[in-house]
C-alpha cells in the first residue's frame, strides 16, 4: 500500500522519533544567510507550530547578535525544547546557558571532535585530552541545566572503539542525549547503521537516554543515512527546514517527517509533527534566507505534485494515488483562496493574519496594515500568499541597516539606462548617488553602490512571482559580496525595480553586518586561546 493514509496501526511510544530542527543553527550557517535575531524569532514561533520536538536555536558565543536571537527565542517559544550549541570550552558553555536559562525547556548542546583527522589537525590535541574535554564540559553542563546533549564530533570518522570511549564518558557525566552525527557527509547507510549497532553493544548505557542522528548531505544521502540510524534504534533525528545546513546541507525536515509518515505501516515509526504546517514552514525559511526551493524538490518543490505527461494526467484524474503516494493538503497545499481587498480593515487584516499562524499587534501591526494597503491599491486581491509574503518581507527589515529610500530610473533603448538613488544609513544620514549601467536593475545597482560607498559585487540575481497574475507581487533574491563577505537579500513589490533594489540594499546591510561579526568572533576566538578549557 503506498498511498498517503492517517495512523494504521496503533502507536508505540517507544517507536516515537524526536524532530530536532537545527535551521536557526547549521542551517543559517549556509553561506548568504543571515537572519536578524526578529527573523529567528518568526521561524522558531513556526517550528513550534509545526510541532518539532526540539529547535536548536544558535551557537551563543559567535556573536552577540547570535545570543540575542538564542535567548529572546528562549523567553518567548513554548512547547519545544530550546536548544544552545557549545564547544567544550567553559565559556562556551556559559553563554549557551545564560542564552537559553529562562526556557520552558533548556538544552545545552557541546561537542567535541573524535575522529584522529580532527584530533590531530584541527584540535591539535590528543585523544586523552579530548576525553578530559568531554568529561569536563559535560559535567559543567549538567550543573546547570538538567538536560544536555554531547556529540563527537566527525562520528561517522572516528574510531569506534575510542568513539566508544568518550561517549560513555558522556553518559556517565549526565549527558540527556547522545549523537552521533555523519558530519561530513561521507558514510552510507549500511555503514551508518552498522556503527550504531557496534555502539550499543560497546556502550550498554546506550540504551538509558536518547541517541540521534545528524546526517549532512555531501553525497546526497542524508535523509538515508538518517532513516538508517532510526532503523538502528536511534529516535532523534537532527534535520533542517528545506534541507539548508553547510556544505550540501542538513537531512531534509521535510523529507524525513514525510518519508516516517507515509511508510509508517512498514516501518513503524512516527512523529508529533503537524504536517499540515510543512509548505508554510518551507516558504518561510525559504523566503527569509533568501534560498530558493529547486522546483523538483522532494515534498516542498513546486512541481512535487505536478504532472506534465499525458499518461500521469489521465492517471491522476481517473485516481489520484495512480501517481501521487501523498496528499497534497497533508502537507498543508491547498488552493490560494482570495483573502483581502482595498477596501478592508485592520480588523480583517488581522484576522487573516492569525488563519495564517502569524501574530501581529500594535506598531508591527499598522506597519503591516499600511504596507497592505499599498499592495491593495496596485492589486485587485490580496491573496494567503501575499499576505506571507508581505509580513515576511517587513520581518526581514532591520532598524539599524541601509534602506532604499527613493529612486529613479530612466531605462530607453536609445541611450544607457541611468539611476539615482537615496539611501539611508544605519545612522539616518541619507546619501545620494547615480550610475549608468547595462540595464535599469545594473544601474540601480550602481548606485546603491555610489551611495554606499561600497564596491559590492552582484553573485546571484532571482526573480520569481508570488501568485500568477499580471498584478502578482514580484520577490526578487539577491546575493552581494563585499570585502570577501557573502550576503543575500530578499525584497517584495508589485514592482521589481523596487524589490530588486530593496533586496540589494538589505543584502549589503546582511554582507556588512556578517563582516562585523566576523571580526566579533575572531576578537573572541583569540580571547579563548588565552582561557583554559575546563
Amino acid at each position: 500500500m503506498t498511498a498517503d493514509v492517517d495512523n494504521k496501526r496503533e502507536r508505540k511510544p517507544e517507536n516515537r522519533v524526536k524532530i530536532f530542527d537545527t535551521t536557526l543553527r547549521d542551517g543559517e550557517q549556509s553561506p548568504g544567510i543571515s537572519l536578524n535575531p526578529q527573523e529567528k524569532l518568526e521561524i522558531a514561533h513556526q517550528l513550534a507550530r509545526l510541532g518539532v520536538d526540539i529547535i536548536e536555536a544558535g551557537f551563543p558565543i559567535t556573536s552577540p547578535g547570535d545570543f540575542e536571537a538564542v535567548q529572546l527565542i528562549a523567553r518567548e517559544v513554548e512547547g519545544p525544547v530550546i536548544c544552545a550549541l557549545a564547544r567544550t570550552a567553559k565559556q562556551d558553555i556559559d553563554a549557551a546557558w545564560n542564552a537559553i536559562k529562562d526556557a520552558e525547556r533548556p538544552r545545552i548542546h557541546t561537542f567535541i571532535a573524535t575522529s584522529d583527522i580532527h584530533i590531530e589537525r584541527k584540535l591539535q590535541t590528543t585523544r586523552d585530552d579530548v576525553k578530559g574535554q568531554a568529561r569536563a564540559a559535560v559535567a559543567y553542563a549538567r550543573e546547570l541545566c538538567d538536560d544536555v546533549e554531547f556529540s563527537p564530533e566527525d562520528g561517522s570518522r572516528s574510531d569506534i572503539e575510542f568513539m566508544a570511549e568518550v561517549i560513555q564518558i558522556a553518559i556517565e557525566e549526565g549527558a540527556t542525549t547522545i549523537n552521533v552525527p555523519d558530519t561530513v557527509g561521507y558514510t552510507m547507510p549500511h555503514e551508518y547503521a552498522e556503527m550504531f549497532r557496534k555502539l550499543y553493544e560497546l556502550v550498554p548505557d546506550l540504551k538509558k537516554v536518547t541517541v540521534s542522528v545528524h546526517c549532512h548531505n555531501d553525497l546526497g544521502l542524508a535523509v538515508a543515512n538518517s532513516l538508517a540510524g532510526l532503523m538502528a534504534g536511534c529516535r532523534q533525528v537532527e534535520c533542517a527546514v528545506n534541507g539548508i545546513g553547510e556544505r550540501a546541507g542538513n537531512a531534509s525536515l521535510e523529507e524525513i517527517v514525510m518519508l516516517l509518515h507515509t511508510r509508517e505501516p512498514s516501518l513503524g515509526l512516527w512523529t508529533g509533527i503537524n504536517t499540515r504546517e510543512i509548505a508554510r514552514t518551507s516558504r518561510l525559511v525559504s523566503r527569509l534566507t533568501g534560498y530558493p526551493v529547486q522546483p523538483n524538490k522532494a515534498i516542498v518543490g513546486r512541481n512535487a505534485f505536478a504532472h506534465e505527461a499525458g499518461i500521469h494526467q489521465d492517471g491522476v484524474l481517473k485516481d489520484r494515488t495512480t501517481y501521487e503516494i501523498m496528499d497534497a493538503r497533508t502537507i498543508g497545499l491547498e488552493s490560494n483562496q482570495i483573502v483581502l481587498g482595498k477596501h478592508s480593515g485592520r480588523h480583517a487584516l488581522r484576522k487573516a493574519l492569525e488563519e495564517l499562524g502569524l501574530r501581529v499587534d500594535g506598531a508591527a501591526l499598522n506597519q503591516a496594515f499600511q504596507r497592505f494597503k499599498e499592495i491593495a491599491d496596485k492589486k485587485k486581491q490580496v491573496t494567503a500568499l501575499d499576505l506571507e509574503a508581505i509580513v515576511s518581507d517587513e520581518i526581514k527589515h532591520r532598524p539599524q541597516a541601509f534602506e532604499l529610500v527613493a529612486f529613479d530610473v530612466e531605462a530607453s533603448s536609445r541611450r544607457t539606462p541611468l539611476a539615482r538613488v537615496e539611501v539611508q544609513t544605519p545612522d539616518g544620514e541619507v546619501r545620494s548617488g547615480s550610475f549608468t549601467g547595462d540595464g535599469p536593475v545594473d544601474a540601480l545597482f550602481s548606485a546603491i553602490n555610489a551611495a554606499v560607498g561600497k564596491e559590492a559585487r552582484l553573485r546571484e540575481y532571482r526573480v520569481g512571482a508570488i501568485t500568477g497574475g499580471r498584478d502578482a507581487l514580484g520577490e526578487v533574491t539577491v546575493q552581494v559580496e563585499v570585502d570577501g563577505r557573502v550576503a543575500s537579500g530578499v525584497g517584495v513589490s508589485t514592482d521589481i525595480i523596487e524589490a530588486s533594489g530593496k533586496a540589494y540594499v538589505r543584502a549589503l546591510s546582511n554582507a556588512l553586518a556578517e563582516s562585523a561579526a566576523a571580526e566579533a568572533e575572531h576578537h573572541l576566538q583569540q580571547a579563548a586561546r588565552e582561557v583554559p578549557t575546563p
